[in-house]
């Protein structure tokens, strides 16, 4: 935020939720333009899931994360980022999951590394993270 611009409360810290809860709580908050707090519910995701999938919220928490960069105009952290999460979540994806908890894997990832090479293009220009936020289950 600009100096001196009020923020807004921050989302609780360490709630477990069902992974289809998860989602849908992270989409409403991409949607509304809080992608720093969908990352939180992504890292609570992460942290209280199984194993197995940690991997697959670690990197939709790091695409949230970089779009939050992007809509502050950081160039370097939110293409970083983005490309980060989306190789995460890629690499995760490699034992044959395309579908998880609805989620609709390969879309997102194509979804960051596009924003990715957007943000790289537009230099500094900060995005909306409200018009840019991905579709979890995919672009409908």
């Amino acid at each position: 935020l600009p100096y001196g611009e009020e923020g807004v409360p921050r989302q609780p810290e360490g709630v477990v939720r069902r992974p289809e809860e998860s989602v849908a709580e992270a989409q409403r908050l991409l949607d509304e333009g809080k992608p720093f707090h969908a990352h939180e519910v992504f890292e609570d995701a992460w942290k209280s899931g199984p194993a197995e999938e940690r991997e697959l919220w670690r990197g939709l928490a790091q695409m949230a994360v970089g779009l939050t960069h992007a809509a502050r105009g950081n160039v370097t952290g939110g293409a970083r980022l983005l490309r980060r999460g989306a190789v995460a979540v890629e690499e995760w994806a490699a034992g044959g999951e395309l579908r998880a908890h609805g989620i609709d894997v390969p879309w997102v990832i194509a979804w960051a590394r596009e924003l990715a090479a957007e943000v790289e293009r537009g230099e500094g220009v900060p995005v909306d993270a409200g018009a840019r936020a991905p579709r979890l289950r995919g672009a409908a």
